[in-house]
């Protein structure tokens, strides 16, 4: 059912419960798209597409960073604080283990027995309290991943069901194919992904701050004789590991230099792969029918050879980053038992402090070493974040089509007396202003049933879906009478999943009639058969037949009981005589509905008082005549008939 007054705003349904059902979480608001950013002329083609992918990423963050702010998530900034001190604490306990490591070995050099003993009983409680905290911090990790994930879908999804802009986005160009994955899979890495970088690096700084210290404090100063003369090299160790992170992070950076561009086709060609496979499924009936396997096979090999290709090159830059990082891994833990050796033997270094200081080492190389570490899934994040962010710019150019007049809009008001719909001059263009429908005026007053005819592509859908609001640019006004209620039967029926019950009362709720009303309605559409199976969850679409799944929609229709319908084709599958008692039934059970249909079929004639017909012109079609089918009192509503009454 929809209200011809209702305007949806992306924060309505913010008393919906989370999608995880946890009533703290609420649906976020964003009040404007920010200002459009238009390229400068003076750009070559790759300096404006460089340009552009750096702005997606600051678009990102234009919605995202909301997560935070006073609209955003009420806990957000308390679960941060608390990851933060739990890093904090994991580095205590890293340290506590490091210099646990330097007792344990200079007792075990000294024979110490009972020194050995007593850190022996000390490193359970150390191990208990390190993998207590390592876990409390992954838990509160993923909390404000799934938070963030939670708040910034529901904002997305709001933007996009709102207006009917799911419906636009296929009318307009702009980079936002298969925004299905581009909300799932791609806005799951573009949240998931940030809050482990920024716990990576904070962790990794920490660390390196503090073993840095550890070693300076260990190591000391290393003098070594070159050519007669001693050099001295204070905090030797400190260097060493400074000049091998950057030896491993700038042969990794210059490695995967590709990985960001190689990342973002991969994910575009695996959203078109799983489209593709979903078109399928959606279709199989038709594919069947028309024995279109082998074609549909040939089109899926041809997009998966593409994939594949892309999974190759992928594989070859973790190859080259795994060169890197395997290497690393292997050296990082030698290199400062190499370097302490000559300390050890000269019996200035313990052993334990020759430990302490491997494991300080090595604690720094992995801090140094994050982004070998962790380059490819930066890559990864880049893309998956510019392909939401483009998407969130084709919503912000809808939202600036529906509050800016540069396009032109299609007013929409109330009407006075028994006008029930009223279309004043009304146009309807494309989102770049083409025409399609021009200069129509028609009333229509209560009780009415009007035929819009006229040949294929000369508008009627269009003009149906601007009733309806789902196609906002023209210009011109389309009132309604006041509180009526309008109800659209489309020519391909929508089934949602779950049970029959569900799909009769959409788009109201399952539980909007009760079980005698559902059925009783059933039986007045020729679906009485189905009234046992109206609690059975199944497949329904896949079930029903073109026919019956129109007939449901008169079920819906007749529940409903609206003031105004519209139908589109609505009796497009159903044989003549069904089309018949179809139409015959919704004008004995309502009446006083107006109703507007859209035809192709003669017949329908006979249950309607009016037609009128649209003719296909160069700049956009026009109605062209007003006829009654019924004879009934003068009119002076329509300007056409006027017009013809002159002529």
């Amino acid at each position: 059912m929809i209200d011809p007054d209702a305007k949806p705003h992306p924060s309505d349904d913010t008393n919906q419960n989370d999608i995880n059902n946890d009533h703290s979480e609420y649906a976020p608001e964003e009040p404007l798209p920010p200002e459009e950013i238009k390229p400068d002329p003076g750009l070559t083609p790759e300096e404006a597409a460089e340009a552009r992918k750096k702005y997606l990423l600051k678009r990102f963050w234009i919605s995202a960073r909301g997560f935070w702010s006073r609209r955003g998530d009420a806990l957000a900034w308390p679960f941060c604080i608390g990851l933060l001190a739990m890093i904090g604490i994991n580095v205590a306990f890293q340290y506590g283990i490091n210099v646990w490591n330097r007792g344990i070995f200079d007792a075990i050099e000294k024979r110490d027995a009972s020194t050995v003993y007593f850190l022996a009983s000390i490193f359970p409680p150390l191990v208990l309290g390190s993998v207590f905290i390592v876990t409390s911090q992954v838990y509160v990790r993923m909390r404000v991943q799934r938070r963030w994930r939670s708040w910034l879908t529901k904002l997305m999804v709001s933007r996009w069901i709102a207006n009917g802009r799911y419906y636009q986005l296929n009318l307009i160009d702009g980079d936002h194919q298969n925004p299905e994955a581009r909300l799932s899979e791609d806005l799951r890495i573009a949240t998931e992904a940030p809050v482990d970088f920024v716990a990576g690096v904070i962790a990794a700084f920490v660390s390196a701050s503090t073993f840095i210290v550890v070693l300076w404090t260990i190591g000391g100063a290393l003098t070594l004789p070159i050519g007669g003369v001693s050099v001295t090299i204070p905090g030797f160790l400190v260097i060493a590991a400074v000049i091998y992170a950057f030896i491993t992070s700038t042969s990794i950076a210059l490695i995967g230099r590709n990985f960001v561009r190689v990342s973002e086709v991969k994910n575009q060609l695996e959203a078109e792969f799983r489209y593709t496979l979903t078109r399928v499924r959606e279709n199989g009936e038709s594919i069947a029918l028309l024995g279109g396997e082998e074609e549909e096979r040939s089109d899926l090999d041809k997009r998966f050879r593409n994939v594949r290709y892309q999974w190759k090159q992928m594989a070859q830059q973790y190859m080259r980053t795994t060169v890197v990082s395997h290497g690393s891994m292997l050296i990082a833990p030698v290199v400062p038992v190499l370097l302490c050796a000559p300390k050890f033997l000269d019996g200035s270094m313990s052993l334990g402090q020759v430990m302490q200081a491997a494991s300080a080492f090595t604690i720094v190389q992995s801090a140094f070493g994050w982004l070998v570490d962790n380059y490819p899934r930066l890559a990864d994040w880049n893309a998956c974040a510019r392909r939401v962010a483009s998407l969130m710019m084709s919503l912000d150019g809808l939202e600036r089509a529906e509050q800016s007049d540069k396009l032109g809009r299609i007013a929409r008001g109330r009407t006075e007396g028994e006008t029930m719909l009223s279309l004043k001059d009304v146009s309807v263009s494309l989102g770049d202003g083409t025409a399609v429908v021009k200069e129509t005026d028609v009333e229509i007053g209560r009780g009415e049933r009007v035929l819009v005819a006229g040949e294929s592509g000369s508008g009627k859908s269009t003009l149906v879906r601007a009733i309806a609001g789902l196609w906002p640019w023209g210009g011109g006004n389309i009132s309604f009478g006041a509180d009526s209620r309008l109800f659209m039967l489309p020519q391909r029926p929508y089934i949602p999943s779950g049970t029959l019950r569900r799909a009769v009362s959409y788009p109201q709720a399952a539980d909007s009639w009760s079980f005698e009303e559902i059925g009783h309605a059933l039986e007045k559409v020729g679906l009485g058969h189905l009234k046992d199976k109206v609690e059975e969850d199944a497949p329904w679409d896949q079930t029903l037949s073109g026919g019956e799944k129109q007939r449901l929609t008169f079920a819906r229709l007749l529940l409903n009981d609206p003031d105004i319908i519209v139908m589109d084709e609505a009796t497009a599958a159903l044989d003549e005589k069904s089309q018949d008692k179809m139409m015959q039934t919704v004008i004995d059970e309502l009446p006083d509905a107006t109703i507007v249909s859209v035809a192709h079929r003669a017949e329908l004639e006979a249950f309607h008082t009016r037609k009128i017909t649209l003719e296909r012109r160069d700049g956009g079609a026009k109605l062209v005549s007003d006829v009654d089918l019924v004879p009934r009192k003068a009119r002076s509503g329509s300007l056409l008939r006027r017009m013809v009454k002159r002529r």
